[in-house]
């Protein structure tokens, strides 16, 4: 196992104390002082007062909604201004880049240099059976893209991917070129991260969105906050938690590792942030075992029908129940044989412990429980949330003030995605709409999802994959077999900002088409252009841009799509010198009128999706619109129009003797697959990547030492061991029995096969490895 020569990336790798709170100061210090030495006075200034802003741009680097009031002067967050200074940077990528590196070169690289080379700004191609980029024209690009397209035996010999940060326009038209071609192969980020939110709130309450909006939170007697990281993904939430918690009200904390913005919060745009402690925010942490929350669920829920039935009729929502749910008797037949042994083991905590927060939501009359991808990426994950929901039900804490279900997206425009269309599997009553509004008959079958794209690549039945933004080969899971896969298509397209992992893996042949970032002003024709985007609280806005482009020649993602689509789908219908009565309408969908004026891509989105009815004023109001959520009012939009509290079987996560079980996460200055920098601020890590957290007790217990270098080893049943290769173990407060390490560095170690039950999701939070020392390190 070891006899290659270990290596250190970092070699200047420095490991301290992890922080006990987050923000304050050092935050505004992180997120400035880069700004001010990457972008200038005169343009982070600019950026820095349209961020968030009626009548500017939405930021980039998560979901959270936006004050309904009251927004402050500066509404953004450290890594928001991480996000703008990324991408509003003025460096660009030369012409003298692609002969001087060679793909081969560039595979030694890692995110962050590839990142730090600058925005992208004129397209290249790489032509089969070459190292090299080289550019080429906007036309033929397009060109090329077509002919490959139009050559494929079958639409369904290409897969159409989608990062979470485009436009609400731009997915729209995107899904609308791809089905117009005749395929459903549309897998996206969320494929990856909250498709087990969906998935468990469709089945339960008949969608898969958050039933709370921005005000609930301060409203809320009690926030249940699990598997997320606020401090490091969505700091802006910490706002409305400190609210919650002036107000009077209860935050208990659900995590594997202590994270620091749920420990305390230093608020930079009040006194007590500055100069004064800030605000404790976490009244219990539960600090619990990787894979255990459906079994702390199902225990306190347990607890909260044993309270009714010491006091019949005074602690269950009866008449909410009776009219609203269904499944009652069958949850409560089946938590009656729960047995609390088992949930110990699971969970690594007390009784005593799930007693105190039992009492916290008996005691509450309006409770959120809010969650991330430490829910949605276990292999249980959709039956983790449906009980959720179900503890959520037994007291009525649905559609009402204060209370309800509130998944956190990360990507700023991934739920808007999903509305507009992209998904592999999107419900009969939005297709029928489409078909009916552009006139050809939109196919019906389910298409791939992320992980079946890779097995696609992997067997040859795709053969052309195109991605709209993001980093497909570094965030998908079993980095190696990714990457393999990738290389047997025909054709990768990236249509991107700036360099990334994707740019480097290819296809026979390869294109980036380089594209205006959601800081730029976008022209079309002279005139001005807005996009919009959905929040994690189901609000749309619109997003304007602040900054003219990086460079002229630059297109935008709407025009990009356009363009795509017309080269691809423009001739269609006759044959060369053929003449037909009846044209085929695909080929006369307007794609250049709708690239020089977004209103018109807006009317039809407003004749095809419900809510968006008056897509083109609503969207021109201050503070934009909210889309209607049914259980916000009570209504159930499943097959028996109530809301299902279902039945779910627990299955115990076995550690074997000697092993661990890992998560992947994100440092600090990181969001997703890009990287700002090679520091963790909250968790004591500087200049470098290359480590794993575990339990000082574990080390111990395995014979290993802090500061000592091991090699990561996944096991999988019946297949070869995975390998991250010297790693630094650092003794951390993590729970028991646990470890953790570096997404997307880690991903090497997740076998494709790992999904999870019911929305095939890498399993990335439960990761069976042991730990073997490298020699001589």
């Amino acid at each position: 196992m070891n006899d290659e020569p270990s290596t250190e990336p970092y070699p200047d790798l420095e490991v301290g104390p992890n922080e006990d709170s987050a923000v304050g100061v050092a935050g505004i210090m992180h997120a400035m002082l880069p700004a001010l030495d990457d972008m200038g006075i005169g343009r982070t200034a600019k950026l820095s007062l349209k961020i968030n802003q009626d009548g500017g741009f939405d930021c980039m680097s998560c979901a959270w909604a936006d004050p309904s009031e009251h927004r402050h002067t500066l509404e953004f967050c450290e890594n928001g201004m991480k996000a703008v200074t990324w991408e509003a940077t003025p460096v660009t990528v030369p012409t003298s880049f692609w002969a001087e590196h060679s793909l081969t070169s560039l595979l030694d690289k890692g995110e962050y240099w590839l990142g730090q080379q600058g925005r992208l700004v004129e397209p290249v191609y790489k032509p089969a059976g070459s190292d090299h980029y080289e550019p080429i024209s906007w036309d033929a690009a397009f060109a090329l893209v077509g002919e490959r397209l139009r050559a494929l035996e079958s639409p369904d010999r290409a897969a159409f991917y989608t990062s979470g940060r485009v436009s609400n326009e731009a997915a729209f038209l995107y899904q609308l070129f791809v089905r117009a071609l005749g395929t459903n192969n549309l897998p996206d980020c969320s494929n990856m991260c909250h498709e087990s939110s969906g998935t468990a709130l469709t089945a339960s309450i008949g969608v898969g969105k958050a039933t709370v909006v921005y005000d609930d939170f301060e409203q809320a007697d009690l926030i249940i906050v699990m598997g997320q990281n606020p401090g490091t993904n969505h700091p802006r939430m910490l706002g409305a938690l400190e609210a919650q918690k002036r107000r009077g009200g209860r935050i208990v904390a659900v995590n594997v590792l202590p994270e620091a913005g749920l420990i305390r919060y230093k608020n930079p745009q009040r006194p007590r942030g500055i100069v004064g402690k800030g605000t404790k925010l976490a009244d219990q942490f539960i600090q619990i075992r990787s894979g255990g929350d459906m079994a702390l669920l199902q225990a306190v829920s347990k607890r909260v029908l044993d309270a009714e039935d010491a006091a019949p009729g005074t602690v269950l929502d009866h008449e909410f129940l009776a009219a609203h749910t269904e499944g009652l008797d069958a949850f409560r037949a089946h938590l009656a044989d729960l047995d609390e042994a088992e949930v110990l083991l699971a969970t690594g905590i007390t009784s005593q412990e799930i007693d105190e927060l039992a009492d916290a939501y008996l005691a509450a009359d309006r409770v959120i429980v809010t969650w991330a991808m430490g829910l949605t990426q276990q292999k249980k994950s959709v039956d983790t949330i449906k009980e959720i929901v179900n503890l959520l039900l037994l007291r009525g804490n649905m559609g009402k003030p204060g209370a309800g279900a509130a998944p956190i997206r990360g990507h700023s425009n991934v739920q808007g995605d999903r509305t507009m269309g992209i998904w592999e599997q999107m419900p009969e009553r939005f297709l029928a709409a489409l078909e009916a509004e552009f006139g050809f008959p939109v196919p019906r079958g389910h298409g791939r999802d992320a992980i079946k794209t890779v097995q696609g690549l992997r067997d040859g039945s795709i053969e052309v994959f195109i991605a709209m933004a993001g980093n497909f080969v570094a965030a998908i899971s079993d980095t190696d077999a990714s990457e393999q896969a990738m290389r047997r298509a025909k054709l990768t397209v990236q249509v991107s900002t700036k360099l990334n992992r994707s740019h480097v893996v290819t296809g026979e042949e390869a294109l980036i088409l380089p594209v205006l970032g959601r800081t730029e002003i976008d022209l079309q024709g002279g005139v001005p252009q807005f996009v919009s985007v959905e929040d994690t609280v189901c609000s749309v806005h619109g997003s304007h841009g602040a900054i003219p482009p990086v460079a002229p020649g630059l297109l935008s993602e709407v025009a990009v799509v356009c363009r795509m689509a017309e080269a691809t789908l423009g001739g269609r219908g006759a044959s060369a010198g053929e003449r037909i009565e009846t044209p085929d309408p695909r080929a006369s969908i307007p794609w250049t009128d709708f690239e020089c004026d977004y209103d018109l891509i807006r009317e039809r989105i407003s004749r095809v999706v419900p809510g968006f009815e008056h897509y083109n004023d609503d969207v021109r109001r201050k503070n934009g619109f909210e889309l209607p959520i049914s259980p916000r009012v009570r209504r159930f939009d499943t097959p028996s129009g109530k809301a299902q509290i279902t039945v779910n079987e627990l299955e115990h996560l076995e550690r074997p003797a000697g092993r661990l079980i890992l998560q992947t996460l994100r440092s600090h200055d990181q969001f997703n697959t890009t990287i700002y920098s090679l520091n963790d601020r909250y968790r004591g890590i500087k200049k470098g990547r290359d480590v794993v957290f575990v339990h000082p007790d574990d080390l111990a217990e395995l014979g290993l030492a802090d500061g000592q270098r091991v090699d990561v080893v996944s096991e999988w049943p019946g297949q070869p061991d995975r390998v991250l290769r010297a790693q630094r173990l650092v003794a951390y407060p993590t729970a028991r029995g646990c470890a953790a390490a570096y997404y997307p560095e880690a991903n090497v170690l997740v076998p494709l096969e790992s999904a999870a039950d019911g929305s095939n999701t890498p399993v990335s939070k439960a990761v069976i490895v042991r730990l073997e020392p490298v020699a001589g390190a």
